[in-house]
């Protein structure tokens, strides 16, 4: 080990709001003296940000933390997020754990650790769901690129199957100001993309009577900052001003994600979704008609309770139909304390098996056809530093994967690029104008 500046590792899973979330921490033990190091390396203190969106996620989550004790049994290991904020007494119980931090102390954690030595008990820190209540700002960093920028936490939609309301809290913000300068930091750091994060993104504005569109509006005056994306949006969230805003500005990208979770109106209404599909697609045809060239990026739970396979049919031609670009497949998975582990018509894992296999299969030929569709146009393209065989590679403003000679001078720009040809390794070969 190394004797001089502590180090601290991170091992991060889950969705970009954890990655932000990550490296805010990461930037308080900087602050502290301690030198990053990647979760390979030999650490003093290991940080194991965790997700717990599906049963598969905690697995992931107990294999992670049992690695880190293993590999360094006199390191401090710490465990935050959602799987610590929910299950903390379950985590406890591993060897080797020093702290479990919920929702309310995981921004303390380097200052709780302290210069203390290996604990002999465990520490759990606010894992009651009363506790949930402050924003705690966040953005990542290390990425020469982009940027994830947490705008909004937590979520007051509690669909039936759902445990991050739980996890996260209810549906809270910092003022618009205050986010705006955490962007113009990102800036500072010649950072060109900032993509928008959050658990409930569109609902922004709860807790400081602002709203989403407010907010757009005023970091696309940031300066330094030539692109914006919002990760994640709830279709009866999108409104005809946020779309008009979106088409006019010259940041934000035509890139959309938009969860769906069925396209059948009986299983949303399982769901305790708050919209039909006949919502979903209108929200789809409304951007489309100022933006033709839009990427769509959709999230579908497969197996839902009680999902027959006319209910699967169903939702598969209403996907078809919509023609996203790309979706994002979730087997469902049971979650304590939610009301779908109540509901009758368990599908058997074979039948959700075929399904995801269905899914995906119609995935990837919408995929390509988005990109065939592009061939030939010239798109700005921000290419990042890494270099693969002859290749640097980056994406388009709406999405698109592509590929261009090795160019180090061009590393973190914004260049523009004829699409040239589809390549069977998924993405698109292209050349600088």
């Amino acid at each position: 080990m190394n004797q001089g500046r502590k180090r601290v590792a991170f091992y991060t899973l889950g969705c970009k709001l954890n990655f932000s979330e990550s490296s805010t921490i990461a930037r308080q033990f900087a602050d502290m003296g301690y030198e990053r190091v990647s979760p390979d390396s030999e650490a003093d203190v290991y940080v194991i940000n965790t997700c717990s969106v599906t049963e598969h996620a905690d697995k992931k989550c107990r294999q992670a933390i049992r690695k880190f004790t293993a590999k360094s049994p006199n390191a401090m290991v710490a465990v935050v997020g959602c799987y610590a904020q929910l299950k903390p007494d379950e985590i406890a119980q591993i060897d080797g754990v020093d702290f479990v931090l919920g929702a309310a102390d995981k921004f303390n954690l380097p200052h709780l650790i302290g210069n203390d030595a290996k604990k002999k008990n465990v520490k759990v820190y606010s894992c009651d769901i009363d506790t949930v209540s402050d924003f705690f700002p966040a953005y990542s960093t290390g990425d020469r690129t982009r940027s994830f920028l947490k705008v909004q936490d937590g979520c007051d939609y509690h669909c039936s199957y759902c445990t991050i309301p739980l996890a996260r809290g209810k549906s809270r913000n910092m003022p618009i100001s205050q986010i705006v300068e955490q962007a113009k930091a990102i800036a500072r750091q010649n950072v060109k993309e900032i993509i928008l994060t959050g658990v409930n993104t569109g609902d922004f504005g709860k807790s400081t009577g602002e709203t989403f569109l407010e907010l757009i509006q005023q970091l696309d005056r940031v300066e330094g900052i030539e692109r914006f994306r919002i990760s994640s949006i709830e279709p009866n969230l999108i409104t005809p001003e946020i779309v008009d805003f979106v088409a006019q500005s010259a940041k934000f990208l035509p890139h959309f994600h938009i969860p769906l979770q069925s396209g059948s109106n009986r299983i949303l209404a399982l769901m305790r979704r708050r919209y039909r599909r006949e919502l979903f697609a209108e929200r789809i045809e409304l951007i489309r008609s100022r933006m033709p060239d839009t990427f769509f990026g959709v999230d579908v739970i497969v197996g839902f309770p009680g999902e027959t396979d006319d209910d699967f049919s169903d939702a598969f031609r209403f996907i078809e139909q919509v023609k996203p670009s790309f979706l994002h497949i979730f087997p469902y998975s049971e979650r304590p304390n939610t009301p779908a582990t109540e509901l009758e018509g368990k599908v058997s894992p074979k039948v959700v098996k075929q399904r995801v296999t269905l899914l995906a299969e119609l995935s990837d030929r919408l995929h390509k056809e988005f990109f065939l569709k592009h061939i030939g146009q010239i798109r700005p393209v921000l290419v990042e530093s890494s270099r693969k065989g002859d290749y640097m590679f980056g994406f388009t403003d709406n999405y698109i994967k592509v590929g261009v000679p090795f160019d180090k001078g061009q590393a973190g720009k914004v260049v523009k690029v004829r699409l040239e040809k589809f390549t069977p390794d998924g993405f698109v070969e292209g050349l600088v104008i």
